[in-house]
């Protein structure tokens, strides 16, 4: 059995491929993707909101380029300086390409119960949190 890292690292690759390929009909790349989805629920979002909320999957160089890349496609505006907002292309557009996304996690979940899938998210958290979360009474190094 190859280890979890292994299996992390290819899930996310598979992911990252297979989305980019789905969007591409729209100009969109799986970031993009993500990018517009915190547009989308932050109605007061910044950029600083999409690197915060985003940080986590990708650099700040790699979110900037996206943050541009939807803009310059029109999914994008700015109101005012730093903030973001969908215009109403943009917006349908999304609309569109949720139902494909729609269809794409339910592929890559195909075979997988709810509650399969619940505990392989909660063992993930689990793991992040033993590593990144100090604890009392513990060093922070292993």
């Amino acid at each position: 059995m190859k280890p979890i890292g292994y299996w992390l690292n290819r899930t996310d690759q598979a992911l990252t491929a297979s989305m980019d390929a789905l969007l591409a009909d729209f100009d969109l790349t799986r970031l993009d993707w993500q990018v517009l989805n915190v547009v989308k629920d932050d109605p007061r979002a910044t950029d600083t909101t999409v690197l915060t909320a985003l940080a986590a999957g990708a650099d700040a160089e790699a979110l900037t380029s996206s943050v541009a890349a939807v803009l310059a496609g029109g999914w994008v505006t700015r109101p005012r300086p730093d903030h973001l907002a969908l215009t109403a292309t943009g917006r349908s557009r999304l609309a569109e390409a949720a139902l494909r996304v729609e269809a794409f996690r339910e592929l890559s979940a195909r075979g997988i119960t709810r509650a399969e899938y619940v505990t392989a998210v909660t063992v993930l958290e689990r793991m992040t949190r033993n590593l990144t979360e100090p604890r009392a009474g513990s060093a922070a190094r292993p």
